[in-house]
């Protein structure tokens, strides 16, 4: 794929005029192609002149073969006409080829930069934006936009060449009828302008709808267990169905918008037709023209049909193009608001200890740490406990760099996130949450995530380690099984203890574990909790449970509520207290009696 312009030409504001985005969708994807593309618009431009040749060859056809010229001529005519239909065919074979691959390309660019753009905004972005809005933002905006610009090309090489050619033919012949075949062309002025405001309102509706639609689709099927245990097909079906009714009646308004510049085109070429053909029929009728003139000037404005209703259909095509590049603009001028250096300070020791210092955070109106602060030392398995609620999962976004903090500060081995590379602070830390997200690709894949020089043995150890190697053996194909949509091929068990092994393959000196045994069996835990021991030597290790038992080995744990840590210490000693922690070791293991 060629790439010559420059890949972060920063688009001109979302609600500039159309000229600064055309100008920077030139430069920033078109340019790049310009050589096919001339090459292109020039076969594009013989293919529409042959229509004006065609026109001019009807006149010795009936004046010197049907008025009498002979066999000969009936050959030379005849030849010359099927060599412009046999031209126009090649033309129209190669220019379309070439517009397809130009095409392909830079759609195939455009969605290809979008989504790393995309993909370096932060996950507040990404909390505002549904998955399916952005997916058909990618796909759907990018094809509009695409659908256009080849619109543009063709109309410019062929339609306006082909147009002018046929003028050129019609005014040589006589170019009183052709003022009287255009004289009502003027009339089109004020209906284009006031569908372009039209077409460019419903088009953006219309993109809006085709976003809630694919948010609907992606809700669906991601969400498909929950729609069958609960009976919501129906409910589900009606919903989606309303999106559907929407968007007809959206793409109805489109299409009858853009029908009427050609239907207004077709009513003001039918009144040209008659003037003509009262005008020039009188002429022919008595003899000062000739029929061949007649029908040369007759065919070269039927010929201008076509040309002339696509042309008119480009305007409404634009608008919606515009409304989608319009759309795409507004995505690329978006940044992250999150703001770090460039070139940021790295920890000298490792494993790091972690801190938090009168830390707040919070989505929305909605605060969730209220002025947190602890310590997790380095090298050591520290807890985070507490009711649900309790900002626990914030704590490991903050670490991570998914977020930064409103205030307060959040540092690792005494250096603040905000001043380090967001790649360099997440490279530290290898992380499991208990909704294991696995892609649906091989398990492999899952496990090195596309890093190269990872051994087999290397994936057949982190496999051991984390329980897995036997349910993975016993596979189709063992660790070249593909895992299926988010991982739907293997149980919940399984795909935990496949995130965990993907955690210790990447070897990093802190190790988050959020709930990461929820979803195991006792005697699977068990054994795991032995092996995360081991793994956890040599990292600092941050663990997020609400199943007690599973951190009284802990060198501290912190009890979370409500935003903030409400008691630090050992198991033993959290017990003594009295307090929180007490009270929620009391809570489940009540019918255990002392489990102390």
């Amino acid at each position: 794929m060629q790439d010559a312009s420059p890949r972060d030409l920063p688009p001109p504001d979302a609600h500039a005029g159309d000229g600064p985005l055309v100008r920077w969708f030139w430069a920033q994807y078109l340019r790049p192609q310009s050589g096919l593309l001339l090459i292109a618009f020039l076969i594009m431009v013989i293919e529409g002149s042959t229509l004006g040749a065609l026109s001019y060859m009807l006149e010795p056809l009936f004046d010197r073969v049907f008025g009498g010229g002979g066999t000969g001529a009936l050959w030379l005519v005849g030849g010359a006409i099927f060599g412009l239909f046999a031209l126009r065919a090649t033309t129209s074979l190669i220019s379309k080829t070439l517009l397809a691959r130009v095409s392909q390309r830079v759609a195939a660019q455009m969605q290809s930069r979008l989504l790393a753009h995309l993909l370096r905004l932060d996950m507040k972005f990404f909390q505002d934006n549904s998955p399916g809005a952005l997916i058909e933002r990618v796909q759907g905006d990018t094809m509009a936009v695409q659908g256009i610009w080849i619109a543009l090309v063709s109309g410019i090489g062929r339609d306006v060449v082909a147009l002018i050619g046929l003028l050129v033919v019609a005014i040589t012949i006589d170019p009183w009828w052709t003022l009287a075949a255009l004289i009502a062309t003027p009339l089109l002025i004020l209906p284009a302008a006031i569908l372009r405001r039209y077409l460019r309102r419903k088009a953006i509706h219309l993109r809006n709808q085709a976003g809630e639609r694919a948010t609907r689709l992606d809700e669906i099927f991601h969400g498909i267990q929950a729609v069958k245990l609960n009976r919501m097909e129906a409910h589900q079906t009606s919903r989606f169905d309303a999106i559907l009714s929407r968007i007809v009646t959206a793409e109805t308004k489109a299409a009858f918008g853009r029908a009427v510049l050609p239907s207004l085109v077709d009513l003001i070429t039918g009144f040209g037709f008659l003037a003509v053909l009262i005008l020039g029929g009188r002429e022919v009728a008595a003899g000062t023209r000739s029929t061949g003139e007649f029908m040369a000037f007759f065919s070269a404005m039927v010929l201008t049909f076509q040309p002339i209703r696509r042309l008119g259909d480009m305007a409404g095509l634009w608008q919606i193009g515009a409304a989608s590049l319009h759309r795409i603009a507004a995505l690329f001028a978006m940044q992250p608001s999150q703001r770090r250096p460039a070139v940021g300070q790295t920890p000298a020791t490792l494993p790091p200890a972690l801190s938090f210092s009168d830390v707040h955070f919070g989505y929305g109106d909605q605060p969730v740490l209220r002025g947190l602060s602890f310590t997790a030392e380095a090298g050591k398995l520290t807890a985070l406990v507490g009711p649900s609620g309790a900002g626990k999962s914030t704590v490991f976004h903050l670490l991570t760099g998914l977020s930064d903090p409103a205030h307060g500060v959040v540092a690792i081995d005494g250096i603040a996130t905000t001043a380090m590379v967001l790649d360099h602070q997440r490279a530290l830390f290898a992380a499991v949450s208990q909704d294991a997200a696995l892609f649906d690709e091989s398990l492999r894949d899952n496990l090195t995530l596309g890093r190269a020089g990872i051994s087999a043995a290397q994936v057949d150890a982190a496999l051991a380690t984390a329980q897995a190697a036997g349910f993975v053996a016993a596979l189709p194909n063992g660790a070249d099984t593909a895992a299926g949509p988010r991982g739907s091929n293997l149980s919940g068990g399984q795909r935990q203890r496949i995130a965990i092994a993907r955690a210790l393959l990447r070897d990093t000196p802190v190790l988050l574990l959020d709930e990461a045994t929820s979803a195991l069996d006792s005697v699977s835990e068990a054994a795991l909790a032995t092996a995360m021991t081991k793994a956890a030597q040599g990292r600092t290790t941050l663990v997020i449970a609400h199943r007690l038992a599973t951190v009284r080995k802990a060198h501290r744990i912190i009890v979370m509520d409500q935003g903030v840590a409400v008691e630090t210490g050992t198991h033993s000693e959290l017990l003594t207290k009295g307090g929180l922690y007490a009270s929620l070791h009391a809570l489940q293991f009540k019918d255990e009696g002392d489990a102390a």
